[in-house]
């Protein structure tokens, strides 16, 4: 992409951010976002070194620009920021080979840093034993610990000071600043007194410091390195997803035969074949077979789902048993599996509101920590110590303050609770909606698709004539065969587990009152009373008054007719889903009103809700009406709204948070702040829970980044902590935060007390 390419109207850009090093460097760089014209907002997330701006029409070479007048050095998200020979741009590529090439960067950048590492503790080991070990010293060793630890500081440590510099040509300074003022200022006082006591090996070797430089970049090293390993953990889900496709697909020629051919070459309408224990290529519809498809990756969901001619299939799932024949309807970034790792790759880049407090701290923090370093040296100086003494509590204020822990500790736990989030298909679109699933106090659950499957079935056949039960299931399954009314789909879809269903010899529909049709040379007619009363068919007592319970029942009822003669009532109704009432059970237990929210009269609706256990119930509530029932549960506390997605996109985005159950259509994933790819309730309470365990981690985080700094600061101060020490408890501060943040990948969806 070139650095002029311009980008029309309201825009998003990602911008790849390489040099940042602490919190105080993320606010640098947003700042210098936010001042250019047509820029409404920029956010950069240090965890995963990514910028996220909006902006009308500015083009991406202005804002490389000015991320690298800050002092950093900026690239489109899919370019490589470091250019190596032979190394190509990632534009175009699909997602497994954009994840490939970013796999080997990041190994490439961790065995540079492994290699500086090593070097750095070669020398400095040696550095230190000479150092503590040999007391007083020969002048020719003092100089050989001049000449360990200055490649360490300089060479080693070089990135410190070149961002260090970067920074002080800005007015501007970051934790790199200072490292690089306490490593510099120990070598430099040592290398003062090597000249000074010429001469003199006893008075040298109590005024060298060689060793205190050379741990403290030795160990900053070693935490960057840990740092390094633990992000690229970090982003295993992301790499997960991104492997799930295959590389290759079957391609069904048009004379019949066949062909392999790339993932990226298809096009929608292309059919494809899968054979069992293949994977599915891209998302299509079947056209031909029959087989069971494993959609764990999808749906989280273990047992494979029977797929036949109409079905949807999802590219990256498992075909296990039958050979399928699919068209393909989307491919490339418009599959399923890419927009949930679009989705996922955003919310790890997000930031939680409750970040805003360590940004705004940190941008004034390093300032601080230099004022307080520069006070501590006058007052020991004030007191009698001599330089020396004094310099050593100044440095080691300088190197305990690094903010590198507060940076962390918010984007590590979002990047770790969304990736878990996505293997268990619980897409979380941001930090901000992670915040409000945690505070959330009723959740609003629509009932058809949510607490029901939203899929009729055949749950009564009752007859009333001379024809058995299997006859006339027959009978009406075979005259409504050809329509696709949902209630005749589910007549039809009952009976085939008895027998299949005739096609009939002729077949009309009437107007939605039902249809009639010649099967088997019989005149068939499955309708409502009131097409039975228009054909004359005389409709028993018992009839009526059994039809009247079944409505009762909230379950919906036709009649059959036979050559003019009443045989039967067959009943559908939209069942609760399976596990909907042990998932009101978990919601109650976490201290949240379950609310049930419908379009159906009340007594129907009373009638669902007390059997999967809710209480208060929002019923005859027109689609237009939802988002006016959610505003007025608002006004009770933070409200979730749970649906479908689609008919109830106006109340999921009028609540606090919204929560799209199924497939992760478009509109789901652009309206909710959650979406559950698989249709399960429980997945309300899991993403609550996730949610939670998510915050309770960044909160962690933020106490212990705090509280390290604010206890280690005095102790340093007071000079009852070595630089050495320092630099080994900042490194351990950052890596504990990582590594606290990492526990997520073992929230057990099951369990309440993940």
């Amino acid at each position: 992409m070139s650095a002029t390419h311009p980008v029309e109207g309201l825009g998003q850009t990602e911008l790849q951010i390489e040099g940042m090093t602490c919190a105080s460097c993320v606010r640098r760089v947003e700042r210098a976002l936010s001042k250019i014209p047509g820029v409404t907002e920029a956010s950069v997330n240090y965890a995963t070194e990514r910028a996220s701006v909006s902006h009308e029409g500015v083009e991406i070479g202005v804002l490389t620009k000015a991320v690298a007048d800050a002092g950093y050095l900026a690239k489109p998200k899919d370019e490589p920021l470091a250019t190596k020979e032979g190394m190509e741009g990632h534009a175009g590529m699909s997602h497994d080979e954009h994840a490939g090439h970013m796999a080997v960067e990041s190994d490439e950048r961790l065995k540079a840093m492994r290699t500086n590492l090593l070097m750095a503790v070669a020398l400095t080991v040696p550095t230190v034993l000479l150092s503590m070990l040999w007391h007083p010293r020969p002048e020719w060793v003092n100089g050989l610990l001049l000449g360990l630890a200055t490649p360490v500081i300089f060479w080693n440590g070089r990135q410190f000071f070149v961002s260090a510099w970067k920074g002080a040509k800005h007015f501007t300074a970051t934790m790199d600043s200072l490292i690089a003022l306490g490593a510099g200022a120990s070598w430099l006082y040592s290398a003062y007194a090597l000249i000074a006591y010429s001469g003199d090996a006893h008075m040298q070797s109590e005024h060298l410091y060689f060793e205190t430089g050379a741990v403290i970049v030795a160990l900053i090293l070693v935490g960057k390195y840990l740092e390094a390993r633990s992000k690229s953990r970090m982003s295993g889900a992301i790499q997960k997803l991104l492997g799930l496709s295959p590389k290759t697909a079957t391609v069904v020629l048009e004379g019949g035969g066949e062909e392999e051919r790339a993932v990226e070459s298809l096009t929608a309408g292309t059919v494809l074949r899968v054979r069992p224990g293949e994977k599915l290529a891209v998302d299509g519809v079947v056209v031909e077979g029959e087989s069971f498809v494993d959609e764990s990756m999808l749906t989280g969901e273990p047992l494979p789902v029977k797929k036949t001619v109409g079905d949807h299939v999802t590219g990256a799932t498992l075909n296990t048993t039958g050979a399928l024949l699919y068209r393909a309807t989307k491919v490339g970034k418009d599959t399923a599996l890419a927009q949930i790792v679009r989705l996922v790759e955003r919310a790890q880049g997000s930031k939680a509101p409750v970040q805003k407090l360590a940004d705004r701290v940190s941008a004034v923090f390093v300032p601080i920590v230099i004022l307080i370093a520069m006070g501590t040296f006058a007052v020991w100086m004030s007191r009698g110590a001599g330089f020396a003494e004094a310099l050593i509590p100044a440095v080691a204020v300088l190197v305990i303050a690094c903010p590198c822990a507060l940076g962390l500790a918010t984007p590590t736990a979002i990047m770790v609770g969304t990736g878990r989030g996505a293997e268990l298909g619980i897409l979380i679109k941001d930090g901000t909606m992670l915040e409000k699933a945690g505070a959330i106090r009723s959740v609003l659950l629509d009932k058809t698709g949510t607490i029901t499957n939203g899929r009729p079935e055949l749950t009564d056949v009752e007859t009333f004539g001379s024809l058995s039960k299997d006859d006339a299931l027959s009978l009406a399954s075979s005259a409504e065969l050809r329509s696709e009314h949902p209630i005749a789909r589910a007549i039809v879809d009952g009976a085939k587990k008895v027998a299949e269903p005739q096609s009939p010899e002729s077949f009309q529909a009437q107007g939605g009152r039902g249809v009639q049709a010649m099967v088997d040379g019989h005149a068939v007619v499955v309708g409502s009373l009131r097409i039975m009363e228009g054909r004359a068919v005389a409709v028993p007592d018992a009839a009526k008054a059994r039809l009247a319970e079944l409505e009762s029942q909230s379950k919906t009822a036709v009649m059959l007719a036979v050559d003019g003669a009443f045989e039967a009532i067959l009943a559908v109704s939209d069942q609760v889903g399976e596990h909907s009432r042990e998932a009101v059970e978990q919601l109650r237990e976490m201290g949240i009103v379950p609310v049930m929210v419908t379009g159906d009269n009340r007594r129907t609706a009373e009638n669902i809700a007390r059997s999967v256990g809710i209480d208060e119930v929002e019923a005859q509530v027109l689609p237009g009406e939802k988002a006016n029932v959610v505003k007025r549960h608002q006004s009770q506390g933070r409200t979730a709204m749970v649906g479908d997605g689609i008919n109830d996109a106006p109340a999921l985005a009028q609540a606090d948070l919204g929560i799209a159950m199924g497939s992760g259509t478009d509109v789901a994933v652009e309206t909710a702040g959650i979406t559950l790819l698989r249709h399960d309730l429980r997945g309300v309470s899991q993403a609550i829970r996730l949610s939670k365990a998510t915050l309770n981690t960044i909160r962690w985080n933020l106490v212990w980044a705090f509280g390290y700094n604010v206890v280690a600061i005095p102790l340093a101060a007071m000079g009852k902590m070595s630089p050495m020490l320092a630099a080994g408890a900042m490194a351990f501060s950052s890596v504990s935060v990582i590594l606290n943040s990492l526990r997520l990948k073992r929230f057990d969806a099951g369990r309440e007390g993940s």
